[in-house]
């Protein structure tokens, strides 16, 4: 357990001048390795300010190898330059007849998830033309950037990722020229779009620089239109407010509903608008619903780690359940990293014989951490090293620090397509509840932070069995009570395949569900939303696998929201039946509490 912050002395200091233990392959810490200098640690950080915390040396060691490698490959420049050779004529063919009224056939069609060229003005001359050659070149580039012998799989990827987005940056789609609806739009307002453009991003550059959320946020403050369902604040320590909401049913169910969000989010993700929230909805359902809200940590914070995060944050909230209603289990809920977390706590809890669980909810949470997506893309052993560098000097992971790195892995939505929008056309999108939610983000102490990216991501302790708690090797095998897994179809945070390795935990029974959305969207999914859909189907423990291909291929798919198909579950793992509702007593204060007002 780690000091609280108002304990910090010289300990701190000494703690924050330490890595993050390494493993060798055995799992075991080297003790003769000398550890890095401050010297060289502060040159580090400052060098990270200026590059949003991506480590050049990831960069230039991926470039190094791709280029090495395609140096020896004169079989590979020959597949290139006839690749090349063969575009260009498809596209010299193109233009001619497009430019003489004839019919043309595109060359290309844009990736199924591109959907900056379906406008009908883009198929028009001279546009067709600029998204044809784009497409062409774009195409080129991922031949030269992947399929190169001896390229490390990572190396490529990192590579084609770059490649990708230097190509973005130069896209016809920004520029006032080359994209047809800007050009019209100025043309028709006489260029008043670009003068709002302007004040919207002159808008944007103060308020970040003051630290303050983007426009339109402010109509959507916790406790006031959104995270409003009653509730009390039940327990606080350093790290976590608990809430326990009030009753909305005569009777209950008897198991009691623990929530475990991401500590990179603040909670009222899960309980948003009145009309989209899940805790809500699950009160409406007469369960009894508690909430961990993480306290938004500081510098005075910088050595809480991933135990602290585990013993004083879930653990502690198990223990306060099980103190207000004594012999009853838990149907505990984890979200993203708040399930993984979860896991742990769950695998400890059943490694020690100790029966708080009823079942398990991992909603778009992973286990397994060796094919997490294009996460993967900004962690190896230098990106981490970097990342540790740059929190060793502020004590912790700036949120702005961690969005810039979500923003990159879909640049055409979150970057390009809204600077479009907002900066060349003037026109600002509506702000929602969501939306504002996001950019409510919290920070991350430089240890927990360390810990998690070494023990999960590069090292993947979990899922092979070498994460310890208090001492002892814990196993997701151990776990034994139903588990439901909720995934997205378009996840790029917790891709549904990483999400469903769930499956190989191989004692408990799984329920499955692929929701349409992605991370966050498809997880707040309520009844009556227009154009939801899911697949589900149920593994049994001691069933044979059934690879995700083959399991979406006899998955069934219904129509709505997945929220009543798991309020079914619950209740059918749930035997005790109903109780009297009781009204919430010991209260700290109403909910939202005090931690997710911190900034």
């Amino acid at each position: 357990m780690s000091k609280p912050a108002h304990a910090h002395t010289s300990h701190t200091l000494e703690v924050a001048n330490q890595r993050a233990p390494r493993s060798d392959l055995a799992g075991v810490r080297p003790t003769d390795i000398e550890p890095p200098s401050n010297l060289d640690r502060m040159l580090h950080a400052t060098m990270a300010q200026f590059t949003q915390g991506i480590s050049p040396t990831s960069l230039a060691l991926a470039w190094g190898d791709w280029m090495l490698h395609l140096a020896q490959s004169p079989g590979k420049w020959q597949r290139l330059a006839e690749k090349a050779w063969n575009k260009d004529m498809r596209w010299l063919g193109y233009a001619m007849r497009s430019t003489f009224g004839q019919a043309a056939a595109p060359c290309i069609d844009p990736l199924p998830q591109d959907r900056r060229f379906r406008g009908d003005a883009w198929q028009r001359w001279p546009y067709n033309l600029m998204q044809q050659a784009f497409l062409l070149n774009q195409q080129w580039w991922h031949n030269a950037t992947t399929g190169i012998d001896g390229v490390t799989t990572h190396h490529e990827q990192v590579v084609s990722f770059v490649a990708r987005q230097l190509l973005d940056l130069v896209s016809p789609v920004n520029f006032i020229a080359t994209n047809p609806e800007v050009s019209r739009s100025t043309a028709r307002e006489h260029g008043a779009n670009l003068v709002r453009g302007a004040i919207n991003l002159l808008e944007d550059i103060s308020l970040q620089r003051r630290g303050l959320p983007p426009k339109g946020a402010e109509a959507f403050r916790p406790g006031i239109e959104v995270a409003v369902t009653p509730g009390e604040v039940v327990f606080r320590n350093h790290l976590i407010e608990l809430i326990q909401y009030a009753p909305a049913t005569p009777s209950v169910h008897a198991e009691p509903v623990l929530i475990v969000p991401a500590w990179i989010m603040k909670y009222y993700i899960m309980d948003l608008s009145p009309h989209n929230s899940l805790v809500r909805y699950l009160v409406s359902q007469g369960h009894t619903v508690f909430m961990i809200s993480w306290h938004n940590p500081t510098v005075e914070d910088r050595d809480l780690g991933l135990d602290d995060y585990l013993h004083e944050g879930v653990m502690r909230a198990f223990d306060t359940l099980r103190e207000r209603l004594p012999g009853k289990k838990v149907n505990a809920v984890g979200y993203c990293l708040g399930g993984t977390l979860l896991s742990i706590a769950a695998a400890a809890y059943e490694h020690d014989q100790r029966a708080y669980l009823n079942s398990i909810t991992l909603l778009a949470a992973q286990t397994d951490f060796s094919e997490a997506g294009e996460l993967m893309l900004f962690i190896d052993e230098s990106q981490v090293a970097w990342l540790e560098d740059l929190m060793w000097q502020q004590g912790y992971l700036d949120n702005s620090q961690m969005a810039g790195a979500f923003r990159l892995l879909r640049s055409n939505d979150l970057v390009w397509s809204v600077a479009v929008s907002q900066y060349l056309l003037g026109e600002r999108a509506p702000m929602n509840d969501l939306m504002a939610w996001n950019a409510d983000a919290t920070r991350m102490p430089f240890r927990m932070h360390s810990d998690y990216l070494r023990r999960l991501f590069l090292n993947n302790d979990l899922f092979s069995g070498r994460y310890r708690v208090n001492g002892k090797p814990i196993a997701l095998s151990d776990v034994h009570v139903p588990v439901f897994a909720v995934a997205t179809m378009t996840d790029h945070v917790a891709p549904w395949r990483s999400v469903y390795k769930v499956h190989l935990m191989s004692h408990c029974d799984v329920n499955f569900v692929l929701a349409s959305g992605g991370h966050n969207a498809g997880i707040i999914s309520e009844p009556g939303r227009a154009g939801r859909r899911y697949y589900t189907a149920a593994h049994k423990r001691g069933a044979r696998y059934v690879d995700p291909d083959k399991w979406i291929a006899l998955a069934e798919e219904k129509p709505g929201s997945w929220w009543p198909e798991w309020h079914a579950w619950l209740e059918q793992v749930s035997p005790t039946g109903m109780v009297a509702a009781r009204p919430v007593t010991g209260s700290l204060g109403a909910a939202p509490g005090r931690y997710v007002l911190e900034r």
